[in-house]
């Protein structure tokens, strides 16, 4: 009996279906996500330990100032540059699987890396000099103007790295770039604290020099990752870069925007409890954290599912991610209503000053955030990434109209403006997330996902 070709699947696609299936049915983890989430593990507690030591060695106005430069910092580098980093990770990936050499591809990355920390570093500077923001922004300290620019490029460089070791499948060193990092910031900021410097300065250097010697740190015997290969045209990088620029860096500013808005917002009587603003804002990004370890051990599997064109173990995976999700949402909403002031007491001493609604208020900003990362996420692994962007444009766009409606106090404002800016973002991503997904999941970029998910690590 004769069966209609158009109705069989192609060989390409049972191949790319066999090996995904054997991916699901393998380890529960794919190469790679112990070593990187040991290194966020370490990255996630030497923050907080610095932000501690700071916020307890600094007057509130130089933390303020300091944690401009940490936002700005936050928001440019991982904005600008993890789209390089995936890029990269995706090229690299895609000549291992051939066994063609990816120095080429680096050594372009490399330069448009080198054209965007240049452009911005100029930008900035330019910014600082015609404008008040050393002023409003930095309290003075123009130093710390000169540690973001340098910050633009170690990190460019940092994150250029990390993308050639998920390329190379180098997840160790991924892991231990991440490390090292944190580390290496944390302890010349004891020092500090311990001499009692008083300057924001030293406590800048901390965080724009050690993305350069933990990178360094992290290529110690990488001798694989500079295989010579083919030259590497612009388009072999490009592909997607516009979509995941903006995408990241809209995300970035919508996560960071309680902060921007607290400081843009405040006059100069407010600036004094801006500190104590910016202590509870990583209170309450907790829960973030917690979320990046569920996403290091679900997202993986998910991403195989779609590979393997299982719409409904997919669809049941994400629902109950985002259970996850929303349960550790509501957590840190009860954790900062009850918890919160005397949680900052303890870690950020007598003079921290926020009260539980603000704390709460914050959480669930928190809260939102993740659940829209969390949507973001499963439309990437649609190919929905100009959805992606949509989203996040939305979002940003609420915050800024919430906090020009609300006319209550300074942190009211922007924790609300928080709140719905991030929950537009993902009531936006929830919906197109449900009509992309009941088109299913095609067969025709199963290879080229299944090859994503044997070869790149989790983007965290």
């Amino acid at each position: 009996m004769s069966t209609d070709p158009l109705s069989q699947p192609t060989a390409t696609a049972v191949s790319a279906r066999q090996r995904a299936q054997n991916l699901i049915a393998s380890l529960p983890l794919p190469d790679g996500t112990v070593a990187v989430g040991a290194g966020l593990v370490v990255s996630g507690i030497t923050t907080y330990l610095f932000q501690i030591l700071a916020f307890r060695g600094l007057s509130k106005p130089d933390y303020g100032a300091l944690n401009a430069l940490w936002v700005f910092v936050f928001v440019l580098a991982p904005g600008i540059f993890l789209p390089v980093e995936q890029e990269v990770g995706r090229a690299l990936a895609a000549r291992r699987a051939h066994g063609i050499g990816g120095a080429p591809v680096i050594r372009r990355a490399g330069i448009i890396g080198l054209l965007f920390a240049t452009g911005l570093g100029v930008v900035t500077v330019i910014l600082a000099i015609t404008t008040p923001v050393v002023d409003n922004l930095f309290a003075g300290n123009a130093g710390l103007i000169a540690c973001l620019v340098i910050a633009l490029f170690t990190f460019g460089f940092e994150l250029l790295a990390r993308g050639a070791f998920a390329g190379a499948g180098e997840f160790g060193a991924y892991g231990v770039s991440m490390g090292a990092e944190g580390i290496i910031r944390l302890l010349p900021c004891i020092i500090l604290v311990a001499a009692g410097v008083t300057d924001p300065l030293g406590f800048g250097l901390c965080l724009a020099i050690p993305p350069a010697l933990a990178t360094l740190v992290a290529l110690r015997g990488q001798d694989r990752l500079m295989t010579p290969g083919p030259d590497a045209p612009w388009s072999e990088l490009s592909a997607n870069l516009g979509l995941l620029l903006g995408g990241s860096l809209l995300a970035q500013v919508l996560s960071y925007a309680p902060f921007l808005g607290a400081q843009l917002l405040a006059t100069s009587g407010e600036r004094v409890a801006v500190a104590d603003f910016i202590v509870g804002l990583f209170l309450s990004r907790i829960p973030i954290l917690l979320f990046q370890a569920v996403q290091a051990a679900l997202l993986p599997r998910l991403a195989a599912q779609v590979s393997a064109g299982h719409t409904d173990d997919f669809r049941r995976g994400m629902r109950n991610l985002l259970l996850v999700v929303t349960g550790i949402g509501v957590l840190g909403v009860l954790g900062g209503a009850t918890l919160g002031p005397t949680v900052g007491h303890i870690l950020f001493g007598a003079k921290f000053e926020l009260g539980n609604l603000d704390l709460a208020l914050l959480a669930a900003g928190s809260g939102m955030f993740i659940l829209a990362l969390t949507l973001s996420q499963g439309l990437i692994a649609l190919d929905a990434l100009s959805q992606v962007l949509v989203s996040w444009l939305v979002g940003v766009v609420a915050f800024v109209v919430a906090t020009a409606v609300v006319s209550s106090d300074l942190f009211l404002r922007v924790e609300l403006g928080s709140i719905a800016g991030a929950g537009v973002a993902a009531m936006t991503m929830g919906l197109m997330f449900s009509r992309r997904l009941r088109r299913g999941i095609g067969a025709a970029s199963l290879a080229s996902l299944v090859e994503q998910i044997e070869h790149e690590p989790l983007e965290i």
